[in-house]
């Protein structure tokens, strides 16, 4: 029987309210006060914290790496990208992420796993992937084995009206079209990953999960490559795209509008547990890494 996963909203909420603003090269300084913000929190979680820096047009920017070993080495990834695009207070796009990492952060603190897990806030994700690009670099050069990774994009936003979800051509016929569930996208490397995830997510009555396996690691559907995972499926890992949905749902997306009264906090606060849920199982189990 699962142990139940309680999350905080009142958690989700404060973290919401300290990072939803324009974060990004254009405002240095709201950038910097939001690492900071993450930094201090993991910390006080109970994970060893490093800021990881890259270079970027001249100016050196920092990934936050918060790691809690365990008896195995293979490697379990949660990220979120905590910068936004210029003149946008990001609030799903990302603050919703990292505000569910923070928290899963918290409650996977409170507790022993068999693997080594690493949640990742990572930088300049709008610049194109620039701050994963680099982490993953690090990871291949290390040879550090990896059981997945999750890249949390856009994990606030629902709209329970009909027909308020879009989708691809050619995939209209298979998913719903109201836009409240959570999708769960993956590459062909990361089937096994992908099942075992959407078991531990389906633990959680209420939240609907649907998932999505595409081949050649998006290209014939580039839409799936936006966020921090391409890196880590160009590169040979296993890894899953968490989301909304993004624009196919958020009017928002990338506009001043994106702001905390848009997002559905009850959403969020199942994705947490569905997560948490999910990573309790496969660091449990006997997944093999990927080297």
């Amino acid at each position: 029987m699962p142990t139940a996963v309680t999350v905080n909203q009142d958690q989700l909420r404060h973290h919401l309210e300290a990072l939803v603003g324009e974060r990004s090269p254009a405002t240095p300084q709201a950038l910097a006060r939001a690492e900071a913000y993450i930094v201090d929190h993991l910390t006080a979680y109970g994970w060893s914290v490093e800021q990881q820096p890259f270079p970027w047009m001249g100016e050196r920017y920092h990934n936050v790496i918060a790691r809690r070993p365990g008896a195995r080495s293979p490697r379990l990834i949660l990220a979120a990208h905590f910068d936004t695009v210029e003149d946008t207070p990001g609030a799903d796009d990302n603050a919703s992420g990292v505000a569910v990492l923070l928290e899963a952060a918290r409650l996977l603190g409170e507790t022993t796993l068999p693997c080594t897990v690493e949640c990742i806030a990572f930088n300049l994700e709008e610049m194109n992937m620039v701050g994963s690009s680099h982490y993953v670099q690090t990871l291949k050069h290390a040879r550090v084995p990896v059981v997945g990774m999750y890249s949390l994009e856009m994990v606030g936003f629902t709209n329970p009206a009909p027909r308020s979800q879009h989708l691809p051509v050619g995939l209209q016929d298979r998913y719903p079209t109201t836009g409240t569930f959570l999708a769960v996208v993956g590459n062909r490397r990361s089937e096994r990953f992908l099942r075992d995830t959407m078991q531990g997510l389906r633990q959680l009555p209420g939240l609907q999960a649907e998932q999505l396996i595409v081949p050649m690691n998006g290209w014939l559907l580039p839409l799936t490559r936006l966020s921090d995972h391409a890196p880590f499926w160009d590169a040979g890992y296993p890894a899953l795209l968490i989301t909304d949905t993004a624009f196919l749902r958020n009017p928002h997306y990338h506009q001043p509008t994106d702001t905390l009264e848009t997002l559905d906090l009850a959403f969020m606060t199942q994705v947490c547990a569905g997560l948490v849920a999910a990573v309790r199982a496969i660091t449990e189990s006997a997944l093999p890494p990927i080297p």
